[in-house]
């Protein structure tokens, strides 16, 4: 084996304003994987994280709550820690950046910064909400892209069209807290100089330091020009104050890669092993592993390694970068059920299948991975229970009833006990490599091996024959040696199944070096069952939690006249059913074929709704565009000739021109519950 190596290990920080779901858990299963093995190879591999839990979407959602913005991350920690357990996600660490180590470390690097002439400060002006009375971050201000005209877009960037802007480019720009047009106002702001770190990024990049598709989309921004970063924001903002800046804060971005550091940190002042300088010094010998979505590439590849060389520390050894997550083909979606949580998830099926699964699909490149529902239960059905688990089941019975669990003294066929033995050198490099799926079909076809092994030897036909008992033990000790291989090379994706299959066969930890032997002659324990099938039921059902609640369809009631009773009463618990929710038109347009209906797009601050209204005949779509009005979020999907409506807006007014959508108040935010 190769000299023992030391690495630190990190997966990007989890926001803390709301659940993990399953796009998290892709980049936390990946890393994890990758840790664990290292780990079975008897490197020293060490996996932090932490919260990400600045900024101003912080500051807004704890106020929404009512509570103060450390209450909330303190709620999410604890809510994050226990799902990533639930999950086997085996951090050696888990901190979170609103701490003493992240504030101490985040100052060192500005002053070093400062000292070295690489922060500069001067007066711009920024998108100022005067209803919020607040600076605008750009994700807070949507309208039309410039280039391309496509309505609501973020003021940084155009979904539709890739194109990058400042605010002050935005056409048609609104608020997306109050709805209103922002104004101009000037603030004094400081600035890391990046375009001081251009040829040092260009060097480091060509060190195969990031994957081929990572380098040629820094060579793009290499060639349009590395710009100063604003890192700096101004109150109110939850974060850190800049020390020598009295109402100024860093910006989350600044502070949040430190959280790296500081979580590592952490770890070190509780255990004498670990030294922070050694895996954090400038010449330091050790391994410095990232793993993020390729989103967040622009902060980890150019920003970051400028930072930590300013500071003068060191730089990443890697940088890993996965594709997004989507589910049955498309984006993840509340309304279709898709945007599943990872609690939701946890209440119906084990995390080892969805381990797998995304395993199965992870490559070493950037390519986004879907989640078809119908194919995971497909694939889990098949390989774990229909082939790995299948070659135990089927020959721990014969040792258990005919052997007293007692193993055979030797093989019935060495030499393909040594075939998946052979196998390892491959799949530990695919592994190292962070190609899960080609390890998985190598996996996946040494368990069709043993299984055609196990049919063409036919023990529950020999076992009959008195004269060949012998034989039937040393077959179905070979079947479980062959089994024994595969969960040691399964261990980094099935852990927890791992600790199972060491506790029956009565062995030591499983790693990449004590399976080459094959076990014989040794006492097992009783087998019990390890998996079983994914039923649809429990699809469905996870579906069916992940759509917003919806309240009991009520039977038609005839509608009222001017001279007639209120028709259909009813209850205050019936009443109190209904989600009515602040949304902001993001688009409105005219419905082609429709006579009364626009369609609109509504933004509640967490994710966008389809619409269909019958105000035609009193709103122009332009007019539309950017205001606040009130919906019912809890209403369930109608299918209609035009589309799937997701939600209802409310209006008043007798029709035609006469006719009023609801409107809130100037404080309304996106999102808003009305109560």
């Amino acid at each position: 084996m190769a000299s023992k190596r030391k690495i630190l290990v990190t997966s990007a920080l989890p926001y803390a304003n709301g659940s993990l779901h399953l796009g998290h858990l892709v980049e936390t299963i990946q890393t994890d994987i990758w840790v664990r093995f290292q780990k079975m190879q008897g490197h020293q591999c060490i996996y932090v994280c932490a919260d990400d839990t600045h900024g101003t979407p912080i500051m807004l959602k704890a106020q929404q709550e009512n509570i103060s913005p450390e209450q909330l991350i303190a709620r999410i920690h604890q809510e994050h820690q226990e799902d990533f357990k639930a999950f086997a996600i085996g951090f050696d660490n888990y901190h979170s950046t609103h701490s003493a180590e992240n504030q101490a470390l985040s100052n060192t690097i500005y002053y070093h910064l400062q000292d070295a002439g690489h922060i500069s400060k001067r007066v711009i002006k920024q998108a100022y909400d005067p209803i919020k009375e607040m600076f605008l971050p750009d994700r807070f201000i949507r309208g039309e892209c410039p280039r391309c005209g496509a309505a609501d877009q973020y003021g940084d960037s155009c979904e539709v069209c890739g194109a990058t802007y400042s605010p002050a480019d935005l056409k048609n720009a609104v608020s997306a807290l109050s709805g209103v047009k922002p104004v101009e106002k000037e603030s004094e702001h400081h600035f890391f100089k990046l375009q001081d770190f251009e040829t040092m990024l260009q060097q480091w990049m060509q060190g195969e330091h990031v994957q081929r598709e990572v380098a040629h989309k820094m060579d793009e921004w290499f060639h349009a020009g590395l710009q100063e970063w604003d890192i700096s924001r101004d109150a109110p903002y939850f974060g850190f104050e800049i020390p020598d800046a009295p109402g100024k804060y860093y910006y989350v971005w600044l502070d949040a890669p430190v959280g790296y550091m500081a979580s590592f940190k952490n770890l070190c002042d509780r255990r004498d092993d670990l030294k922070f300088n050694d895996y954090w010094q400038a010449d330091s010998t050790a391994e410095l592993h990232h793993f993020i979505g390729k989103d967040i590439v622009y902060f980890h590849a150019l920003f970051w390694p400028a930072m930590l060389q300013g500071a003068g520390f060191r730089k990443p050894s890697a940088i890993h970068v996965h594709g997004f997550l989507t589910v049955n083909g498309q984006k993840m979606s509340k309304s279709r059920g898709t945007f599943i949580t990872a609690r939701t998830y946890l209440q119906h099926l084990d995390a080892e299948y969805l381990r797998y699964y995304i395993a199965a699909k992870l490559s070493s490149g950037i390519e986004d991975i879907d989640l078809s529902l119908e194919d995971f239960q497909l694939r889990v059905n098949a390989d774990l229970v229909g082939k790995v688990v299948n070659i135990a089941s089927r020959c721990a019975g014969f040792i258990q009833k005919k052997f007293d669990n007692r193993l055979a003294a030797a093989l019935h066929q060495p030499a393909l006990y040594q075939d998946f033995v052979a196998a390892g050198k491959s799949i530990a490099e695919y592994f190292a490599a962070c190609d899960y799926s080609k390890a998985v079909r190598e996996i996946m076809a040494l368990a069709d091996r043993a299984n055609q092994y196990v049919d063409e030897q036919k023990p529950w036909v020999l076992v009959k024959d008195g004269s060949r008992q012998a034989e039937v033990q040393a077959i179905c000790t070979t079947g479980l040696n062959l089994f024994r291989v595969l969960i040691t090379y399964l261990k980094p994706i099935l852990p927890l199944t791992a600790e199972r299959v060491e506790t029956f066969f009565n062995i030591p930890a499983l790693d990449w070096t004590n399976y080459s032997a094959p076990l014989c002659n040794h006492q097992i324990q009783d087998y019990q069952a390890l998996m079983t099938r994914i039923e649809k039921d429990k699809l469905d059902a996870i579906v069916d939690a992940s759509r917003p609640t919806t309240p009991p369809a009520a039977a038609p009631t005839p509608a009222a006249t001017s001279q007639d009773p209120i028709a259909g009463e009813i209850s205050y618990d019936d009443f109190a059913k209904i989600d009515l929710r602040v949304a902001r038109i993001a688009k409105a347009e005219h419905v082609e074929g429709a006579d009364k209906l626009l369609r609109l797009t509504l933004d509640l601050g967490t994710e966008q709704r389809q619409v269909f209204a019958g105000i035609k005949s009193a709103y122009k779509p332009e007019d539309l565009t950017g205001r606040l009005t009130v919906m019912v979020a809890n209403l369930a999907p109608r299918k209609m000739k035009f589309g799937m409506s997701e939600g209802m807006v409310l209006a008043a007014g007798p029709g035609g021109k006469d006719l009023w959508i609801l409107q809130p108040d100037s404080g309304a935010q996106p999102g808003m519950r009305i109560k």
